[in-house]
């Protein structure tokens, strides 16, 4: 969805324009997005490969192998990742008034273990799963939005707050149990984070103050950090990403994007 060559061709043959994206953060930083065509491309219901990496459902979990080259550095980024969901979420929920923009958290809890080989190093803990579906670009349906996921004990807690083109904006608050059922926790209100170094506007939700604890991800579009928030007594660090839309569509910035995502 963020691929420029697809805007550029007329976002026609999807099939044609696909990436496994993997990003490690730390000391060993590192990532890749290298964009593949219809050739590198092979589907089947539990199973997909792009390229020399693949996606396989194995009726337990996720199976994630992965062999890339990073971006713009060229250093490899090969190992694997298996992600075993604690709950599974059979409902998806609609973005956008028409029906255009889908989003399911298919694994809000999870057990992780990643294992790589270049850089060698290993991570095991909890994680989250999910997919996003659309039949048309984001950025004509958004103009920007924040998200978060954090776990509270046996519980996930997602905010997820979007300003919208063609209705009011959303505000979904949700807590997913380890029996998979959903229900919406008390939200508190939004509060302004520090803007990223692109000058990028931020807000989560917090009963108090929020802070940044570890900045990930900075891009004149996209930022993606670890925060630190409170939900009414109880202190939470969650994955959180603030996108701006409007930014995206530049032509600017998506002359920008090949640099961190070739296509081979």
């Amino acid at each position: 969805m963020f691929s420029p060559y697809y805007a550029w061709r007329g976002r026609r043959e999807p099939d044609d324009h696909c990436a496994v994206n993997v990003a490690l953060y730390g000391a060993e930083r590192r990532w890749a997005m290298t964009e593949r065509s219809r050739d590198r491309l092979v589907r089947s219901p539990n199973q997909l490969v792009i390229g020399p990496s693949s996606l396989v459902w194995d009726g337990r979990g996720l199976e994630v192998v992965f062999d890339e080259r990073g971006a713009p550095w060229p250093r490899r980024v090969t190992g694997r990742i298996r992600l075993e969901p604690e709950a599974l979420n059979a409902q998806a929920f609609e973005l956008e008034a028409a029906g255009r923009h889908l989003w399911r958290p298919i694994a809000p809890l999870a057990r992780v273990r990643a294992e790589f080989r270049e850089p060698a190093l290993s991570w095991s803990g909890h994680g989250y799963f999910d997919a996003n579906r659309g039949d048309e670009p984001l950025e004509a349906a958004f103009s920007r939005w924040t998200w978060s996921r954090g776990r509270v004990g046996d519980k996930a807690i997602v905010f997820y707050d979007a300003e919208r083109r063609r209705a009011p904006p959303l505000a979904l608050n949700l807590a997913f149990d380890a029996e998979g059922q959903v229900a919406p926790p008390p939200a508190p209100p939004v509060v302004a984070l520090p803007k990223s170094r692109w000058r990028l506007a931020r807000t989560t939700r917090s009963a108090g103050t929020a802070i940044i604890v570890d900045r990930l991800e900075d891009t004149p579009f996209y930022a993606r950090s670890r925060v630190r928030h409170d939900l009414g007594g109880v202190s939470i660090e969650s994955a959180h990403e603030s996108l701006d839309l409007d930014r995206f569509a530049n032509p600017i910035v998506k002359a920008m994007l090949p640099f961190r995502m070739p296509r081979w």
